[in-house]
């Protein structure tokens, strides 16, 4: 597929492009900072402006494109796939993060329909729940939290992510194109297992606030590529994290010390993500395959 990317050169974006490429697809980056990636087109864009995001869909993707023949329409992009954003509160000020990732999200939608563009995968994310970034202590509803849960977030960033999820669905409504949200739980590069899980794994309220879950940016990428490969769904969102918690401690342990009261919906393992992945499982056949566990030995073992 040709794939346009905003956002390739972000934390998720720089592992999920060579990632796409390896699956065979042709990958564009829309960014303000180019990627560097050989195999990938660069090209810069301020996506808060429709006009260029526009243009960027519309031109060829890459000078091997100038070699086709002149009697033929260049080929057109498969699918947009939209992380490019603020990536979370205290970069920017509350109304700087609100404005920017919505409108460039709505661009991003808006450039699609204009051109025909049949497919967006676009990030939403955990803090959508309202856990992730609320005052206090914040605790879901019920677990395993699924899309079914409540989003009612306080803060301008998950704010902003709804108000993009329900500008996807209406976008779809409108064009019949497969809209397809992510609600991308806390993203993990792989040297970060050695550098922070240890505290996580001896310390599990410091996870509370992300449903003591995570997502290793790997398996993100393959999410995305389950995304792209399965059509005919409309408009979804999906949960998107690891089949592990990010903390030794098991369910049982989380369920007593943090979640006492909260409803358990079904039974669960030992050491099932309280952030439900079942339907991505279900509709995408997404299916997690990097763990902490693979680097770390559990402090608890043989216990």
């Amino acid at each position: 597929m040709r794939v346009l990317l905003t956002g390739g050169t972000g934390k998720a974006g720089h592992h999920v492009a060579p990632y796409l490429l390896e699956q065979g697809h042709t990958v564009t980056n829309l960014d303000r900072r180019p990627l560097g990636l050989a195999g990938v087109q660069d090209l810069e864009a301020d996506l808060t402006d429709l006009g260029q995001v526009v243009s960027a869909l519309r031109m060829p993707a890459s000078p091997a494109d100038l070699d086709l023949p002149v009697d033929q329409p260049l080929p057109a992009y498969d699918a947009v796939v939209h992380l490019a954003a603020i990536p979370r509160p205290w970069l920017a000020s509350d109304a700087e993060t609100y404005a920017n990732n919505v409108l460039s999200t709505f661009n991003v939608l808006e450039a699609a329909e204009a051109v025909g563009v049949p497919k967006v995968v676009f990030a939403s994310s955990e803090t959508t729940y309202g856990i992730c970034f609320g005052r206090g202590d914040r605790r879901p509803d019920y677990v395993p939290v699924d899309e079914e849960h409540p989003v009612v977030p306080e803060d301008a960033y998950a704010m902003a992510k709804v108000a993009n999820e329900v500008t996807a669905r209406s976008f779809q409504r409108r064009t019949g194109a497969d809209v397809y949200g992510l609600r991308i739980n806390n993203v993990i590069e792989p040297h970060e297992y050695a550098e922070l899980f240890p505290g996580f794994l001896t310390d599990p309220a410091q996870r509370r606030r992300n449903i003591f879950a995570y997502i290793d940016v790997r398996d993100l990428a393959q999410a995305i590529d389950r995304c792209l490969r399965t059509d005919g769904l409309g408009f979804e969102v999906f949960n998107i994290a690891n089949a592990d918690h990010s903390v030794a401690a098991t369910t049982d342990e989380l369920l007593r010390e943090f979640y006492d009261g909260v409803e358990v919906r079904r039974e669960m393992g030992e050491h099932e993500t309280f952030y439900c992945i079942d339907k991505a499982r279900e509709l995408l056949g997404y299916e997690p395959q990097h763990s902490w566990r693979d680097v770390l030995d559990d402090p608890r073992a043989g216990r």
